[in-house]
């Protein structure tokens, strides 16, 4: 796991070719409300996505990565002000990409702050394992802050998917 936003953007590049964003097959993106219940709208989303994509096989492990990543959102990127309430908008956006053996769910939020994992070594504990969650789940993750007029970061996370016939 990483630290640091540019180093945590190598993994995407590599074993694979580059990535080259005119040779994404399909993308979607979803906004998601400040509030909870966005992780659920957020697994449906995926869900919706993958079916349509062929990739539905894969719904399992990039709905438990999507559902941590937009908690984690929500719980720690939030201005702690807004308490999650609808009246927040600019908050979460949710965006799936597929190229042709890779599939990447990123999560944009408004922080600044580094995304840190918890202690994995505590599986009793009833939060903090996130980021663990993902690392186990996903073939690699990341983060990088937002440049130009966006504010914020994207937390991101990769699968090797088998190539579409």
């Amino acid at each position: 796991m990483g630290t640091n936003g540019s180093t945590m953007l190598k993994p995407l590049r590599q074993g694979l070719p580059p990535l080259d964003p005119a040779a994404v097959s399909s993308a979607a993106s979803c906004a998601l409300p400040a509030r909870y219940e966005a992780v659920r709208e957020a697994r449906r989303f995926t869900r919706d996505t993958l079916e349509e994509w062929g990739a539905a096989e894969h719904f399992d492990d990039v709905c438990l990565v999507v559902s941590e990543l937009v908690t984690n959102a929500l719980r720690h990127a939030l201005p702690s002000e807004y308490g999650c309430p609808d009246e927040y908008t600019a908050s979460v956006r949710l965006h799936l990409m597929r190229w042709a053996e890779r599939l990447v769910c990123a999560v944009r939020d408004p922080s600044h702050e580094t995304p840190v994992p918890g202690d994995s070594d505590d599986f009793s504990a009833e939060s903090g394992r996130g980021l663990f969650l993902v690392d186990s789940f996903a073939d690699s993750w990341g983060w990088h802050p937002l440049a130009g007029p966006l504010e914020g970061k994207v937390v991101w996370a990769m699968f090797h998917v088998e190539r579409s016939a």
